[in-house]
């Protein structure tokens, strides 16, 4: 299966990932603009969406909407200097409903 992968995050985790050829949307940690960039990923059909660990909280009403569709996959990724649990906690809910078992506790 192809699919397209965006990224979101702000410009300092999106860099590198723009190297590769991957479609990034750099945003400022505010709620309307991390809203704005997450319905914008949304309406593009993108099968992966990684997201700054940062920036996931303030998207994470935008990106309910799709929890029990497979795509896209969205992943959370840990990138701040103090992790606040944050990605974990996303992995453990998607682990829990692929294999029904909660394997993060």
């Amino acid at each position: 299966m192809e699919g397209k992968v965006a990224v979101l995050g702000d410009k300092d985790f999106v860099m590198p990932f723009s190297t590769l050829g991957l479609d990034t949307f750099a945003v400022e940690a505010t709620a309307p603009a991390v809203e704005e960039s997450a319905d914008k990923i949304l309406d593009g059909h993108y099968a992966l969406v990684l997201v700054a660990e940062n920036i996931a909280p303030l998207a994470e009403t935008i990106f309910t909407k799709v929890d029990s569709k497979p795509i896209p996959a969205v992943v959370i990724v840990p990138f701040t200097a103090e992790p606040t649990g944050f990605a974990i906690e996303s992995l453990g809910r998607v682990l829990k409903m692929a294999t029904g078992i909660d394997i993060i506790k």
